[in-house]
């Protein structure tokens, strides 16, 4: 193989792909990026077996085509440390890959590219196009309630659902549960079934998808999801397992509302969260005529006390919460006013942007 490339072209490439790729590796070979040249441009791919990305830039020249795998890790703090706007130069030399520009030469290590692994595809897989900006939004508002290496392993990653015309994703770790919808277009509302998404997948795909109006193509079936957009192709693992049944988690006919601004009540929690440790997060909310009391208190005694002025006229109701659940909440919430539907202070509240009737936010009580 030997080819030459702008240097730009190949470190934005490398930033594509280069996040599978995981300090520790069972197999050397899942630490090397796959190289792989047509007659006009240079493939990327990495996979640690779960998750594979793949992406293509084009060369400026290619002599001879071929394919190599070399230290991923390694070439991207090469080409990061080369100067903007030159040319680098990928040739291989026997068992060994030469990577030049200029007058600087590096010589590094390789491993066949027919060793290279790939996650197997089945052979019947369903497909729709959904807008880059949706299946982002999707991520975004719901990975921050997945739960982080539970037992229960179906919940460490987030759920996508087709409902009629809509799809849906949900997330929880058994103490919070957010759930976002977007609408279909008549190709996507035939879709049917659910799948599980791992929580490394959706951390990738929420990096690479961009916030526009560019359409890609997602693919799934039994085991496997596949997403293309511009060069870059995601393929993932499904979580084996079913999803809990979580629409007996969202409490219906709440009593109670609240309206508060999002900006005012977001920084009255982050300053009752400047009390709180690792081991103490609890905040006590007090819903009263025309304002929501905050108040935070740790083992040391030191007290926090804030107010923010709401739109509520039921009677008085304190409860406690996990700050830190309910500040995420908050961050994924973009309208101006949250709306807080809850019942007593044993039961969970269902926190959404007023008018946003497409999520919600289910945050449990916490006794204090």
């Amino acid at each position: 193989m030997k080819i030459e490339i702008p240097r730009d072209d190949l470190l934005g490439a490398l930033g594509v792909v280069a996040g599978v790729v995981e300090r520790r590796q069972t197999l050397p070979i899942l630490a090397n990026v796959l190289l792989q040249t047509n007659e006009e441009a240079l493939r990327l791919a990495t996979t640690d077996l779960e998750l594979a990305i793949s992406t293509q830039v084009s060369a400026s020249a290619v002599a001879e085509p071929g394919a190599v795998t070399v230290p991923a890790r390694k070439l991207m703090d090469l080409c990061r440390s080369l100067r903007e706007g030159s040319k680098v130069s990928i040739r291989t030399e026997r068992e060994r890959c030469v990577v030049s520009s200029g007058r600087t030469r590096f010589t590094l290590s390789t491993l066949p590219a027919a060793d290279f692994p790939s996650i197997a595809a089945e052979e019947e897989l369903r497909s729709m196009h959904l807008g880059s900006r949706q299946l982002k939004q999707l991520l975004d508002k719901t990975a921050f309630a997945m739960a982080q290496q539970d037992v229960r392993y179906y919940l460490n990653g987030v759920l996508l659902e087709f409902a009629g015309d809509a799809l849906v994703a949900v997330a929880t770790d058994g103490h919070r549960l957010s759930r976002f919808a977007v609408a279909l277009d008549a190709s996507g509302a035939e879709a049917e079934g659910q799948m599980i998404v791992p929580a490394k997948t959706v951390a990738e795909m929420r990096r690479l998808l961009t916030d526009d109006d560019a359409m890609l193509e997602l693919r799934w079936g039994e085991r496997s999801i596949v997403a293309a957009f511009g060069q870059t192709v995601v393929t993932s693992k499904l979580v084996d397992g079913k999803y809990p049944e979580y629409q007996r988690v969202i409490p219906k006919g709440l009593p109670r509302r609240a309206v508060v601004d999002r900006d005012l009540i977001r920084t009255g929690l982050q300053r009752a969260a400047i009390l709180s440790n690792e081991k103490y997060k609890g905040v006590r909310i007090s819903f009263d005529e025309g304002v929501v009391g905050l108040q935070a208190q740790n083992p040391e005694q030191e007290v926090a006390e804030d107010e923010v002025e709401a739109n509520y006229a039921g009677e008085a109701v304190t409860i406690g919460f996990n700050v830190a659940y309910l500040l995420d909440a908050l961050h994924a919430i973009e309208a101006g006013d949250v709306e807080i539907n809850f019942q007593d202070a044993d039961s969970s509240s269902i926190w959404r942007g007023v008018g946003c009737e497409e999520e919600t936010f289910v945050v449990m009580p916490m006794r204090l």
